[in-house]
C-alpha cells in the first residue's frame, strides 16, 4: 500500500509508522514525506530512511489553493492508496480533499469532539478534565470533524505536567497509529 506522510514537525508519528517492523512486513510503503517546515526534524528522519522529501512552504504561493494544487501535481504519479497526517500543522482544503475523498486520515492529540485544532494538550491539561485522548480519523473539510476511525483515552494525572501529559499522548499515538494502518493495509 503506497502512502505519503504529511507532517511539520519532530516526525515521532512518521517514525512510529516508517519503523513498524509489522507494517514493512506487510506491504506499507511510505513513497514520499510532505513537509511545510524547511528545518522541521522529521526531514531528518525521512533522510536518514532513504524516503524521498517534498518540501513545500505555504508562503511561496498567494493561496492556500495554489499551496494545495502544487502537491497534488507532486503526488499525480505516485499512485497513492492513502495520504496519512502525522503532526501535519495545515487544515486541509477541497483543493486536496478533492483528488484524495475518504484517503486522507490525521491523528489528533485529543479525544474529539473536544480539543479540537491547535494546543490541544495543553488545553485540555488546563481544562481541569480528568482525561482527554487520542483520536485518529479521517479528514473532511472541518478543522479535526471528519469521520472517526478509532480513539484512545489518557488520564490527566494529578502528578502530570503538561510536559508529562504529551508523553504519554505520544506512546499512545505511537501505539494506535500503526495498528490503524495495519488495518486499512489488510483490505489490499
Amino acid at each position: 500500500m503506497k502512502v505519503a506522510v504529511f507532517a511539520s514537525g519532530n516526525g515521532t508519528n512518521f517514525e512510529a509508522l516508517a519503523d513498524d517492523k509489522k507494517l514493512n512486513e506487510n506491504g506499507l510503503e511510505i513513497v514520499l514525506l510532505v513537509c511545510d517546515k524547511p528545518k522541521a526534524a522529521v526531514i531528518k528522519k525521512a533522510e536518514l530512511r532513504n524516503i524521498p522529501i517534498f518540501i513545500n512552504k505555504l508562503s511561496d504561493y498567494k493561496t492556500r489553493s495554489e499551496y494545495e494544487q502544487a502537491i497534488v501535481d507532486h503526488l499525480k504519479s505516485l499512485n497513492l492508496e492513502y495520504i496519512l497526517l502525522a503532526g501535519y500543522m495545515r487544515v486541509v482544503t477541497k483543493t486536496l480533499l478533492d483528488v484524495y475523498p475518504g484517503k486522507i486520515i490525521n491523528i489528533h492529540p485529543s479525544y474529539l469532539p473536544k480539543f479540537s485544532g491547535l494546543d490541544a494538550i495543553s488545553r485540555a491539561f488546563n481544562s481541569g478534565d480528568k482525561s482527554t485522548g487520542v483520536t485518529i480519523h479521517y479528514i473532511d473539510e472541518g478543522v479535526d470533524t471528519g469521520p472517526i476511525i478509532r480513539q484512545e483515552a489518557v488520564p490527566i494525572l494529578d502528578t502530570d505536567t503538561v510536559d508529562t501529559l504529551e508523553q504519554r499522548i505520544h506512546d499512545k499515538e505511537h501505539e494506535i497509529y500503526p495498528e490503524v494502518v495495519f488495518n486499512l493495509l489488510k483490505k489490499y
